[in-house]
């Protein structure tokens, strides 16, 4: 089982933690990872855009000029693809980007997300976030104790509004709850920092 050291806000190690080799001493499964950040990704989209074809584009009801004689080659519209303010050809429509992931392999992501961080020593765990107050400063003053001055997901067991205030302003640092993280958001951050009470919530959810 890996073990990690507790720090506190002032970056002192106060403790030591053992953590469950069934979701953080896990196989990282890299295609399984692929698929789960891509259809997280995908599943962002709105896929709302859309271009207007030649039957909706409005005006191009007169034949511009007569079929023969002109000398200029034949045209039916102005409203065809090749005309200037003309449709689009094959241009995109609204659609649905959805892919679905079963919650099994769901599990083994975010499984091998939280692995690969423990490999990487990317993971700190921290005693307790305690904030009375919204100040930025202190957030990172805690993150330069803790050497994450670089993009960092802070992670609590349930929402701290102190927190989250106080860290929305630091760019690089998100701030998360254990129901809200995502295998995407695990790898996108160079550190992950997480609460002791967090990671017995995780191991509670993912045993």
């Amino acid at each position: 089982m890996p073990k990690l050291n507790i720090h506190d806000m002032q970056g002192k190690v106060c403790g030591e933690i053992e953590l469950s080799d069934n979701i953080f001493g896990a196989k990282v499964n890299k295609e399984v990872l692929h698929s789960v950040v891509r259809a997280y990704l995908l599943n962002q989209r709105q896929g709302t855009q859309s271009t207007l074809t030649r039957a909706e584009v409005s005006g191009g009801g007169k034949k511009p000029w007569r079929q023969k004689g002109t000398g200029r080659a034949r045209q039916g519209s102005i409203r065809s693809p090749q005309w200037t303010h003309g449709g689009i050809t094959f241009g995109p429509k609204p659609r649905t980007y959805r892919v679905s992931i079963n919650k099994k392999v769901k599990r083994i992501a975010m499984k091998s997300a939280l692995s690969s961080k423990v490999l990487a020593n990317e993971l700190i765990i921290l005693d307790n976030i305690t904030m009375d107050e919204y100040k930025t400063k202190n957030v990172i003053a805690m993150l330069k104790a803790l050497g994450a001055e670089k993009k960092s997901l802070i992670v609590s067991a349930e929402p701290n509004n102190f927190i989250y205030r106080s860290a929305s302003n630091i760019p690089g640092v998100e701030t998360a709850t254990v129901n809200t993280i995502n295998v995407y958001n695990i790898l996108k951050y160079d550190n992950m920092i997480v609460t002791k009470a967090a990671v017995e919530k995780i191991e509670e959810v993912y045993a």
